[in-house]
Parts: C-alpha cells; sequence; structure tokens
C-alpha cells in the first residue's frame, strides 16, 4: 500500500465520524501520527496525485503543509519541477516567502503569545514545534512592536528626557555630532554590599564543592542559576545624571540581533546645548522639557502625548499596506486591460526577448520564455470579486477548456489558429505576468531592494500609460473600506479639495473621523478622483524639434527614422 492510501483512508474515516483516538487505535498508531497524516492529505490534490506516482518525495510533500493555499503550493511546485531536485528547503523558503519566521527579532521581543492573543495566524508544518512557524500578517507585528515600543518609550521619557527616538533599526551613525553627558552610577548601600558578598561567597562555594565537572543536581543547578540573577540584579546599578543636562538630552531605544531591547541615553543635539553666556535669560534652548512630556518618535513618526495622529494638519504619507492594497487592485486592472490589447501586449513580449537576446541573459534548456506570475495572496481583501478578477479567471477557463493537455497537439492547435486569435491568445498570457504590485521593503534580502520597486512601478505606469488604464473608469471608486477609513483627516479633506474644491472640504472639517470618511465617499462617488497609486501618469511636453536630433545617436539622425517623442519609449519601458 502506498503512504498516499493511507493518507486518503484517514480522511475518509474522519469523514465518516471517526474521531482521532478511534483511528489511532485501529491502526495501531499515535495520535499525533494520525493528525501529520491528515495534514498531509490537505495539500493540493493535483501535488497528491504526484507524489502518489513517486513524482516527489515525502520530505517534499511534508513542505507543502505550511501554506494552506492549493493554488500557491501548485504554482511554488511549477516554479520549482524545473529544477534538477528542489529541496524541502526550497519550496518552504517560497511559500513563506511573505510571512516573518518566528525566530525573527520583532517576534521575539513582543513573544509569540502575544501575535496569536492579537488575532494573528502562524502557518506551521509537519516539522515545526509550538514555538516555530511562520508570522502570516506583518502587518499586525509591525503594529505589536510599535505598541510596545511606544509604551517603552513613554516609560523611560518619564525619567526627565527631553525626546526618545525609538526604532527597530536606528539609522547607522545616529549619535554622531550628538554630545554624550555621563551620569553617576549609585552606589551599593551597606545592606546590598553585605547581601552581594554573601551571593559571590555562596556562589564560589558550590563551584568548588562540584569542580570535577559531573554533572550537577537539579537542586544545585537551579540554585546557581538564582545566585546569578541576583548576582546580576545588585551589579547592574542605575544611573543618575544631572538634571540639568538630562533636560536637554534624549535616549536611542532599539531592537539588538536577538530581540532583546537596547537603550543608549544622555546625547544632546547641537541645537539643544545651552545658549551662549548673555543671550538672554529668559530663551528657552536651555534644554527644558515641554509641559506636555518628552518627544517620542517611533520609527520616524513621532508620538503625541494624546497620539493625535489624525488631528493635527500634516499630510503623512499613504501606509505601505494601504498601497500595496491599491497597487495590487490595479495589477488585476492592467492584467485585464493589458489581454485585450494584444498590440500592446505584443510589443511588451518582443521588448523582453529583445532585452534576453542583446543583454546575453542565459537560460538553460530550449526557448525558456515563460510568464512568471506575481501572487497577489492576501495583498488586498476581496480581490477574488473584483471585476477584473472574475473577466480574467471566465476568460482564462475558456482557453483552458479549448486548448489540448497534450503538449504534441498544442502545436497543432496553436498553428491551425488564424493570426487574430493567436494575438489575442498571446495578450491573454502575457497580461498575467503584469506585476505592479508595491512591496514595502524592509531591508535588503537579497529578493527585493528599493529600487527594484521603483523601477517595477515606473514601469507600470507607462504600460498604463500604453493601454490607457483610467482606475475610475475600470470601476474603482474611493469608499469607506478601500481607502477613506484607512488615511488620516488631511488625506480625506485634500481629496475633496482635489475633487470638488475648496468650499466643499471646508463644509466637512469640522466632522470626527468616521463620519468625515462617510461623507467624503458621498462626495467623491462619481467625481473620477484617485488616489496617487492608482492615477494615470500625465505625458511629458515634447521636447522641441533640435533637442530630439541632439539626443539622438549619429546612425539614427538621419532621413526614414521614426520619431524619438512617440510612444517607443513608453513601450520599451512598459515591456521592461
Amino acid at each position: 500500500m502506498h503512504p498516499l492510501d493511507q493518507f486518503r483512508a484517514f480522511t475518509a474515516l474522519i469523514d465518516a465520524g471517526l474521531s482521532e483516538d478511534d483511528i489511532s487505535a485501529r491502526f495501531f498508531v499515535s495520535v499525533s501520527t494520525v493528525r501529520q497524516r491528515l495534514r498531509l492529505a490537505s495539500v493540493a490534490p493535483s501535488l497528491l496525485e504526484i507524489y502518489g506516482e513517486d513524482g516527489m518525495s515525502l520530505e517534499q510533500l511534508m513542505a507543502f503543509t505550511v501554506n494552506e493555499n492549493h493554488a500557491r503550493q501548485e504554482q511554488v511546485w511549477e516554479q520549482l519541477s524545473q529544477t534538477y531536485q528542489p529541496s524541502a528547503h526550497q519550496i518552504r523558503r517560497l511559500l513563506t516567502e511573505d510571512a516573518i519566521p518566528a525566530s525573527d527579532r520583532r517576534v521575539r521581543f513582543i513573544g509569540l503569545d502575544a501575535y496569536v492573543e492579537a488575532g494573528g495566524y502562524v502557518m506551521r508544518d509537519l516539522f515545526s514545534s509550538d514555538q516555530d512557524g511562520w508570522l502570516q500578517d506583518p502587518t499586525l507585528v509591525e503594529q505589536l512592536v510599535n505598541a510596545r515600543l511606544t509604551t517603552i518609550a513613554e516609560e523611560i521619557g518619564a525619567e526627565g528626557w527631553k525626546w526618545i527616538e525609538t526604532a527597530i533599526d536606528l539609522p547607522y551613525g545616529c549619535e554622531r555630532g550628538k554630545r554624550r553627558i555621563t551620569g553617576t552610577t549609585v552606589p551599593l548601600s551597606d545592606e546590598e554590599q553585605a547581601k552581594l558578598d554573601a551571593l559571590v561567597e555562596e556562589y564560589d562555594g558550590l563551584g568548588e564543592q562540584y569542580q570535577d565537572g559531573g554533572d550537577l543536581p537539579d537542586e544545585v543547578d537551579a540554585r546557581l542559576t538564582e545566585i546569578d540573577a541576583g548576582i546580576t540584579a545588585l551589579t547592574q546599578r542605575p544611573v543618575t545624571y544631572d538634571p540639568e543636562e538630562q533636560a536637554r538630552a534624549g535616549v536611542f531605544v532599539s531592537l539588538s540581533h536577538d530581540g532583546r531591547l537596547r537603550v543608549d541615553r544622555g546625547y544632546v543635539r547641537p541645537e539643544d546645548e545651552p545658549a551662549a553666556e548673555g543671550a538672554g535669560d529668559d530663551d528657552s534652548q536651555a534644554g527644558g522639557i515641554p509641559s506636555s512630556g518628552p518627544t517620542v518618535s517611533v520609527g520616524g513618526q513621532v508620538q503625541t502625548g494624546e497620539q493625535a495622529d489624525d488631528e493635527d494638519d500634516a499630510i503623512r504619507p499613504l501606509p505601505d499596506r494601504l498601497v500595496s492594497e491599491l497597487t495590487a487592485e490595479r495589477t488585476l486592472a492592467l492584467r485585464d486591460v493589458l489581454a485585450n490589447a494584444p498590440d500592446a501586449a505584443f510589443l511588451a513580449l518582443l521588448h523582453a526577448l529583445c532585452l534576453s537576446v542583446f543583454r546575453s541573459h542565459v537560460q538553460a534548456g530550449c526557448v525558456q520564455i515563460g510568464v512568471t506570475q506575481a501572487w497577489l495572496g492576501n495583498a488586498a481583501p476581496n480581490l477574488r470579486e473584483t471585476s477584473w478578477s472574475q473577466s480574467i479567471q471566465e476568460r482564462h477557463e475558456q482557453w483552458a477548456d479549448r486548448l489540448p493537455s497534450d503538449p504534441d497537439e498544442l502545436w497543432s492547435a496553436l498553428a491551425a489558429m488564424a493570426h487574430e486569435e493567436q494575438m489575442v491568445l498571446l495578450a491573454h498570457c502575457v497580461s498575467l505576468g503584469v506585476n505592479a504590485l508595491f512591496e514595502a521593503n524592509k531591508g535588503y534580502d537579497g529578493r527585493i531592494s528599493a529600487h527594484g520597486v521603483a523601477q517595477r512601478l515606473a514601469a507600470a505606469d507607462a504600460l498604463a500609460g500604453v493601454v490607457g488604464l483610467d482606475m475610475a473608469e475600470a470601476g474603482w471608486t474611493p469608499t469607506v473600506d478601500n481607502y477613506l477609513g484607512r488615511v488620516t483627516k488631511p488625506r480625506i479633506i485634500e481629496a475633496v479639495r482635489e475633487a470638488k474644491g475648496d468650499a466643499t472640504a471646508v463644509l466637512i472639517e469640522h466632522l470626527k473621523k468616521g463620519d468625515m470618511a462617510r461623507e467624503a465617499e458621498r462626495l467623491l462617488a462619481g467625481t473620477g478622483w484617485l488616489p496617487e497609486p492608482l492615477r494615470l501618469p500625465q505625458a511629458e511636453a515634447e521636447p522641441e524639434a533640435d533637442e530630439q536630433v541632439a539626443d539622438l545617436p549619429d546612425f539614427l539622425a538621419g532621413d526614414g527614422q521614426f520619431d524619438q517623442h512617440e510612444q517607443h519609449d513608453a513601450y520599451a519601458v512598459a515591456a521592461e
């Protein structure tokens, strides 16, 4: 019997109403083994068939259990099956590339239990313990980290510092140009000194008694741990600072590589140095603490005592998560509109081929030009319900039903198509490779960089211009759920002002955040207003004729060459 038959038998018995304990007793295996077999049976059916035909090892199959998304499992296998023998590690890495491992210092800092209690989901495979896994909600992790850092910063600020700068990673050299003040270590009292001497004497005595190197009894090992903790508490003495110096200095708070808190106190900025003698006694440059408390900065964002982010007048950058959601919808819309523009799709494909030929990009195999589909996953809610997604799926199913599954028959079917049909099919295939998704850069990890994302979005803008995509005409409209309820009040007012004018924007300035968002949704309906990530790029003014000729290479400046200012550049960037 193949192991797959056992997996399916366990599943059938569960469906029949038997419990895991019943199955365990019937097959003489442990309950944990039954659970593992049931978990393996939950892998995508197509992958189970491959495993049943010995096209995949058990270790590889077990790696797929880390992610329950069948479509993503199949996509990863199709991507890796081109290699000689993909390892379980490669499979697991791709399935969890958008998640945060439990070993990450941010997770160590907040604790895995705190993430789960806040509603976060942890992906685990059959190799993972309760303290292992991958956290699937990076946004929630960031929120929990920032919340705890804010609490810690406020506690440190109560010591009397002027400012607290907090971040997971502070900029390299952030302390440069700042004067470091020194404090005085609080000495031990006579009682504390006596206690420390007694602990040291006891520790040394136990060390001499068990110096033979044998295993320590459990009670002795526990006592040594207690003594070590007591010595540490007594020797790590608090430091006091001169109140006047402390009132003009600040503190850096960050995380070390293992998730422990790092606190560096006593840095004075140049602008907070004492005023020169005779500058005026009423000058406030002496560095006093504001009446509202110290200035707390978390991740580069200044926090106030009331946390009134929505109430200040500054228009802050859009949250990374929101930009990702908006560009995910734009990616689907671009795919849909490109599928209906065969000429643009053909040009995009031709440009990609030219890059491969003339830039010496060598690929193994025979004409291995493929479509790499960016997995949008949970980048935005309800993506499957959008009109663009439904249009893509319907078109894909129609072609899938029509095209033969046998590779040899596929050659004949494609050759028999009219040119117009071939172009339509080409456009559909190329459109699935569109990736206009914004991804927040959390530090270069070998997979994504800020420069790469910027190039991708620039190419998406050019492609949108080529196909004439207008997200408003395509059906997107701002609502409380997809935008207005996710941004600050100044952003809402700015949107209404851009769409309806100053007079209308003034009418909603007095409203609370929720009421303002709902009223803005009503006012913006039908106006065609779009946030920046969804707007069609504006065409730049054409250069003068003389400038065109001057910018052309000599061998292209002669007669018979096409004009540089036409859509050639836009097509080229779009295809890239």
